[in-house]
């Protein structure tokens, strides 16, 4: 983190993703919304997160014309979370922006978004929008996911952080001492305060016909980052799912033995009940060892200090402006 705050600078950190079309139109959005206020700045920071279009070409053309374009290249794709964390590594603004790369988010609105920061109503504001613009697949994602997140992170259910936020330095700050792999961005912005507000406004569509850079793997990495990253909930989960399996068997073997013992009712097991009841439990065992394994091979990850990201290249940047590797 630079640690040098300029007053009335708003930063912008985009990571960029096949977004050679629309990158240019985003930061054209940007200096025309931000020139509406007197009395504020802008410094945009672009991360390319190895897109495989030709946005860094795009990006390099807008650098050379406007110096307030800073950009930072990655050595290889590590996600949106990775990439909007080395952008706020170069933050020097009173504030700080998140915003895609693809149009959708809604910049000639960001004073109903900056203004409740501004006025210290809260910490972090995020567009939250009426209907969201995007296939059923990943809207059910985004709803699985939020409400995971309600559940992990102890935050109120209708509580999102979208693709749009704005939020105070100090926020940004905080989330940066985070420095180990499988970045959350929602997790880390609720560790670092609780005072969140949400505006509605009305989305738009993708200025390209790329599809969304969210896979179903990358989802499922996604989904799972918010299960583990910041919550041992599930292993206490497995826990008592473990205590209740057990006296549920310890139950059944009382059954048992009281029918062979004292009824004599008992007769020969059906296969078909035992082969359910073995596959049914050896199931679950399997699912609680993968549990413990996912947070087992998170820590050995994180001991082995495997980098959130590696930047090849940085135009408009000061050595002094910070950033980590």
């Amino acid at each position: 983190m630079t640690g040098r705050v300029e007053k009335g600078l708003i930063s912008f950190v985009i990571p960029c993703y096949r977004s050679e079309r629309t990158i240019s139109l985003v930061i054209d959005e940007i200096r025309e919304t931000v020139s509406q206020r007197p009395g504020y700045s802008y410094e945009i920071i672009c991360v390319n997160d190895c897109s495989p279009d030709n946005v860094w070409g795009v990006l390099l053309e807008l650098a050379s014309a406007d110096k307030r374009i800073k950009l930072v290249n990655f050595a290889r794709n590590r996600g949106k979370h990775s990439a909007i964390l080395a952008g706020h590594s170069f933050v020097s603004g009173e504030y700080a922006v998140d915003i895609d790369d693809d149009c959708q988010s809604p910049v000639d609105q960001l004073w109903l978004l900056l203004d409740p920061v501004i006025e210290d109503k809260c910490d972090v504001a995020t567009a939250n929008y009426y209907v969201k613009k995007e296939s059923a697949f990943k809207r059910f994602g985004s709803w699985l996911n939020k409400h995971t997140t309600a559940v992990m992170l102890e935050k109120p259910a209708d509580l999102h952080l979208d693709n749009f936020v704005v939020m105070k330095r100090f926020v940004s700050d905080a989330i940066l001492r985070y420095r180990n792999p499988y970045p959350f961005f929602e997790g880390l912005i609720f560790s670092s305060t609780r005072r969140v507000q949400v505006v509605m406004m009305e989305q738009r569509a993708r200025g390209d016909d790329n599809s969304t850079g969210y896979t179903f793997r990358k989802s499922v990495s996604l989904w799972l980052n918010g299960l583990t990253a910041f919550s041992v909930k599930p292993l206490r989960i497995a826990s008592m799912a473990g205590f209740i399996f057990a006296m549920i068997g310890f139950v059944w073997m009382i059954v048992i033995l009281l029918k062979k013992f004292v009824f004599h009712t008992i007769g020969v097991m059906g296969y078909t009940s035992v082969m359910a009841i073995t596959l049914f439990s050896s199931g679950v065992m399997m699912l609680m060892l993968g549990m413990l394994g996912e947070y087992i091979g998170r820590i050995y990850i994180s001991l082995n200090n495997m980098a959130q990201y590696l930047i090849t290249e940085t135009v408009n940047i000061d050595e002094s402006d910070g950033g980590q590797k």
